[in-house]
């Protein structure tokens, strides 16, 4: 079966040997290692300071603290995305408010969080879908316009371009996830770009308990709560290994995706995507609409090749829901979104054979 996500892994003769290294070398929390990964990161993203995390919720969590969210506030957020974007705004107290999707791309709709914003409204959330680069220019006139921050959830989207630059550089907080099947795994991670230099420097303090890293323990005084949510120096390794092929990793995928694109343009019962003006994905999904999705899911299956919906609407999940909505545009788009592989796995045969499946009907 050609999987629909697949962990990459650097070759044994890359990685073993760094591994070793830092395994054996007496020191395996967080020190020079993260310290080295983080700058290199900030090199590929082009702005910010990275803050590297333990997981990509822990990225969440901490920058709706820097964004100000507290107890009975309000985010505005999406339906369509993995759980963990949406649970990080109840972990710290606040509700989540949806806002529909643009039907075009799955995408949270900027006119639509533009209608749900209200006086409890603190911060907006948006998800680069599979990839898909939101649509940047519009939510930040509504983000500078209400003077409400936005956070971009690109865990799906490392490498994905607005404007010819690389998402983190758009948004004042921007999460990425390196849990095992992302772009880039850390075997679990994640990281918060952070574009305000006090902000980062708080950060810091808030991913280890609250105490100063640059201070003694003795000398600390704790005086705002943390967490222990660092990265340590045997992911960060993977990470700094990881990090010398990403520009060819994050390639692949969109070489397979802009493929599928050109070759599925008007078959029957398919419809594609549309990206928003002067965005690139990174496609870690490769996303469509089709007709009667359950029949297409079996006939691939039956043909070698996994095809899924992989994630489960968030509103359908009780603790989530706090402000039951109408949400026709996720109605249309979730009744015949589904995703076919196009990961660095994906063969040019394997592409081709997918689009012949897809031509002959299902």
């Amino acid at each position: 079966m050609l999987p629909l996500i697949k962990t990459c892994i650097p070759p044994r003769e890359e990685l073993m040997p760094r591994l070793e290294e830092i395994l054996y070398s007496g020191y395996v929390a967080q020190g020079e290692a993260v310290e080295e990964f983080e700058r290199k990161f900030e090199a590929y993203i082009g702005s910010g300071h990275t803050l590297s995390l333990n997981s990509g919720t822990a990225a969440l969590h901490i920058a709706l603290i820097l964004a100000g969210v507290k107890q009975g506030d309000e985010v505005i957020s999406t339906a369509l995305t993995a759980e963990p974007t949406n649970v990080a705004i109840k972990m710290v107290g606040a509700k989540v408010r949806w806002a529909d999707v643009d039907i075009q791309t799955g995408n949270i709709s900027a006119k639509a969080i533009e209608n749900a914003i209200n006086e409890k409204t603190k911060a907006i959330i948006v998800v680069d879908y599979a990839g898909i680069p939101v649509d940047v220019k519009a939510i930040k006139a509504i983000s500078e316009k209400y003077n409400i921050p936005v956070i971009e959830d690109a865990a799906h989207a490392l490498g994905a371009k607005f404007m010819g630059k690389r998402t983190g550089n758009h948004f004042p907080f921007t999460v990425y996830s390196f849990q095992a099947i992302k772009h880039l795994t850390t075997i679990d991670g994640g990281a918060l770009q952070i574009q305000d230099a006090a902000l980062y420097e708080k950060g810091k303090v808030i991913r280890w308990f609250g105490l100063d890293k640059k201070l003694t323990r003795l000398e600390n005084d704790i005086t705002i709560q943390g967490y222990k949510y660092h990265m340590n120096n045997v992911n960060a390794t993977v990470g700094l290994v990881q990090l010398q092929n990403i520009e060819a990793l994050v390639q692949k995928y969109i070489d397979n995706g802009i493929y599928l694109d050109q070759q599925l343009e008007g078959i029957k019962g398919v419809e594609l995507l549309e990206y928003y003006a002067d965005s690139e994905p990174s496609y870690w999904l490769y996303t469509l609409k089709v007709d009667n999705r359950e029949a297409f899911i079996k006939m691939m299956a039956d043909n070698g090749i996994m095809a899924s919906e992989l994630h489960k609407r968030n509103d359908l999940h009780t603790y989530l829901n706090d402000y039951p909505a109408e949400l026709p545009n996720l109605d249309h788009f979730y009744s015949k979104m589904v995703h076919i592989p196009c990961g660095w796995w994906v063969t040019r045969a394997d592409c081709d054979k997918m689009i012949e499946l897809i031509k002959k009907g299902w």
